[in-house]
């Protein structure tokens, strides 16, 4: 076989026959345009700058290493980006705390365990919560619009996790340090 640099443009190309794919590499070209960081937002990742400044980055592209956030995350409850469709908070809860028995009438929920382990209940009214599941690293709750809920951590670590209300619940920026900031707040 001959070798011909530069024969082909960009991205690279490999010198072996197209049809030999047990040995040949795989090649991927990141195009210049796309980068760590662009002009509409900001690209924050443990892993490339150290420790994650958590604030409320919203209505503005943001991509981050959620799990890293979340663990790195010591606040009751910190929004990272509040949209107007939807809410991403970081949730940090005690051992043998919980998040408290609440509703949301017009919001869906997503909660993803990322640290620790707890017990999830849900029912329909505040005096028939008889849904209950343990949670583990993971695993992933959807609360539908108008279930009341609770998080309890049964673990002996604090538990960590990330929320997403769609429509967003808090307002901008919120950041609660503690479980009784968010009641005194609500």
């Amino acid at each position: 076989m001959y070798y011909f640099e530069y024969m082909y443009p960009y991205p690279y190309y490999v010198n072996e026959p197209m049809y030999n794919y047990a040995r040949q590499p795989m090649y991927w070209a990141i195009p210049p345009e796309i980068s760590h960081s662009n002009q509409f937002g900001h690209r924050q990742s443990s892993k490339m700058k150290g420790k994650i400044e958590l604030k409320d980055y919203g209505r503005i592209p943001f991509v981050v290493d959620i799990n890293e956030a979340a663990k790195q995350n010591n606040t009751f409850r910190t929004a990272i980006w509040s949209g107007n469709n939807l809410q991403v908070t970081l949730m940090s809860i005690n051992v043998g705390q919980d998040i408290g028995l609440e509703v949301h009438p017009t919001v869906d929920q997503f909660l993803r365990i990322e640290e620790g382990q707890g017990v999830i209940r849900m029912g329909d009214t505040k005096d028939t919560v008889n849904f209950e599941k343990r949670v583990y690293d993971d695993d992933a709750i959807m609360i539908p619009a108008g279930k009341w809920h609770n998080l309890i951590n049964t673990g002996n670590t604090p538990l960590k996790l990330y929320t997403i209300y769609a429509p967003p619940q808090h307002p901008f920026g919120t950041v609660h340090n503690t479980k009784a900031d968010a009641m005194a707040a609500e």
